[in-house]
């Protein structure tokens, strides 16, 4: 190669450095720090015990609501019926906030069925993530609004919020006529069409009702406020709600601003609570080193950790490689970690000693804990509970696990490229 050649590969790696740089440097700037724990959370109860509820709804800020009812939705092909059946069934308000947006049959189908329910005079509000919803077909959305439907998009690009713009909501919320709620992990696209055994993403949602379902909407509210400036208020909001079940749930919102990374502090509470077992199922693994050391020191006294997280399938595998490489001190304190075969595991729980259980948007990662915007939903029930990691342990039969053996034994180039993904996975 002659001196004109190196030459050019010099300045080209030497703009992909700077490119590098300066795209780390605006993440970073955008990326808000977490809490640091200047000692170790240690709790001498269980999650069952009033003083386990008193901290959350104090802590947290949100209040234990008796008297619901929550239904468990599994794959496209439960969810997506029940929330098609319930903005059909609309009479006053649907109030409809999503990462993703999109797909020529989920997309298409959902517009269609918001569009129909405003032409029709219910109030329809819609607000999209403005990155998970590019591929949301523009005239379906204008279709909406000629309607008389309200659609905006959250966190679109603007030259006086530039920093905000890693911000994004990760949120899943469905209200329809401040009466019945769906909350949970899928997204709208054609990726959660069908089952695992037909291709489609393996996910669990939730249809709720009693009075959380108001707490619900308060945290959409909150949102569509910060987005258009327009307070939600009066009956057609809030209605009335009577118990209709016998669970006691909890909303948890947490978000990039400083005091509101409240999943990862809950987290962190409840695994130093939990006493016989922690059984977690998440799309992206990938915590910060005080939730690490946090399931380290569970396992270490006795509880029995399992991780469920995505294979070979996962869609982000920069994130599986980052995550893969900070394994070892779980596995050599007993940590499970198993991976979902059949498809794209993209569920999300925690189950602590089959009593508590925390069911929503948020993943087991950065993302959620710093930087995007998330909605949970605990439920203190043992029943429920129980419900919910016996659907893990079914995942499970379907689920590889990975060993101490398997993590030394990987290829160079896999520890070379997770090691890079480390790296910058502080941003993901």
């Amino acid at each position: 190669m002659g001196r004109r050649g190196k030459c050019s590969w010099a300045v080209f790696a030497l703009l992909v450095l700077t490119a590098a740089t300066v795209l780390s440097v605006l993440a970073a700037n955008a990326t808000p720090k977490a809490f640091r724990l200047t000692q170790s959370v240690s709790v001498d109860y269980s999650v069952d015990d009033p003083r386990f509820r008193q901290t959350l709804e104090r802590g947290l800020q949100a209040p234990i609501l008796d008297g619901n009812r929550a239904d468990m939705l599994e794959n496209g092909e439960a969810i997506y019926p029940a929330k098609l059946d319930a903005i059909a069934a609309a009479e006053t308000s649907i109030s409809f906030e999503v990462y993703e947006f999109w797909g020529e049959t989920a997309g298409a189908e959902f517009a269609e069925a918001l569009r129909d329910a405003a032409e029709r005079g219910v109030t329809v509000r819609v607000l999209l993530d403005f990155v998970g919803s590019t591929g949301a077909d523009a005239d379906s959305l204008a279709a909406i609004e000629d309607a008389g439907g309200q659609v905006v998009r959250w966190r679109q690009p603007s030259w006086y919020q530039a920093a905000r713009f890693n911000h994004r909501t990760h949120r899943k919320l469905l209200i329809v006529d401040g009466r019945t709620g769906f909350t949970g992990g899928a997204n709208i696209g054609d990726d959660w069409l069908g089952n695992p055994q037909s291709g489609g993403k393996r996910d669990l949602h939730y249809r709720l009702e009693g009075p959380i379902v108001g707490a619900l909407q308060g945290a959409f509210a909150e949102h569509w406020l910060n987005a258009t400036g327009e307070l939600l208020h009066g009956e057609a909001i809030y209605p009335a709600l009577e118990p209709i079940g016998n669970l006691a749930m909890q909303v948890v919102d947490s978000a990039p601003r400083e005091g509101r990374h409240r999943i990862r502090w809950m987290l962190l509470f409840a695994l130093a609570a939990a006493q016989e077992r922690v059984d977690i199922g998440t799309a992206y693994f990938y915590p910060d080193r005080a939730v690490l050391d946090a399931l380290e020191a569970a396992a270490e006294r006795g509880v029995r950790v399992r991780i469920l997280v995505p294979g070979d399938s996962i869609d982000k595998g920069f994130v599986r490689h980052a995550s893969v490489n900070q394994w070892q001190p779980l596995l050599e304190a007993g940590v499970e970690i198993h991976e979902f075969e059949p498809t794209m595991y993209h569920a999300k729980l925690l189950v602590v000693d089959d009593r508590w259980v925390s069911v929503g948007s948020a993943n087991m990662d950065n993302r959620s804990f710093r930087i995007n915007d998330e909605v949970n939903v605990n439920v203190f029930d043992a029943d429920f509970a129980r419900g919910i990691r016996e659907t893990l342990d079914r995942d499970l039969d379907q689920a590889a696990r990975y060993d101490l053996e398997r993590w030394q034994a990987r290829a160079w180039h896999k520890r070379l490229f997770g090691w890079i993904s480390v790296t910058l996975g502080s941003h993901f």
